[in-house]
């Protein structure tokens, strides 16, 4: 994982997310998640990208499960957008960088 991704877990996810400065977008996923792997790459990217303006984290639902319940996630991957503590936007399966990208744009 790139060092610009925030491995973030339930026991730091409502300091580091729902309270952090600026706008987060987690990465629900797992371990034996096919397509997850597929997501991975293009989620690197754009945290490369808007490393000054967006926290870009994961979270594996496996190893935390309290904080996916929390939010309903029923299928992975799942891009969550948080903006001031509340989800703005939900990304199920894999999507394209420019699909990611024009969702962060519109709420940043």
């Amino acid at each position: 994982m790139s060092g610009k991704i925030v491995t973030v877990s339930d026991a730091e996810f409502e300091s580091s997310v729902l309270q952090g400065d600026k706008p987060a977008l987690i990465d629900f996923w797992a371990e034996w998640c096919q397509p997850c792997k597929m997501l991975a790459p293009t989620v690197e990217e754009i945290a490369g990208e808007y490393e000054d303006k967006v926290l870009v984290g994961k979270l594996n639902v496996d190893d935390n499960p309290a904080t996916a319940t929390k939010y309903g996630i029923r299928g992975i991957p799942t891009l969550l957008l948080f903006k001031g503590g509340q989800v703005v936007q939900q990304l199920v399966g894999v999507k394209s960088k420019a699909e990611i990208k024009k969702v962060i744009d519109e709420n940043i």
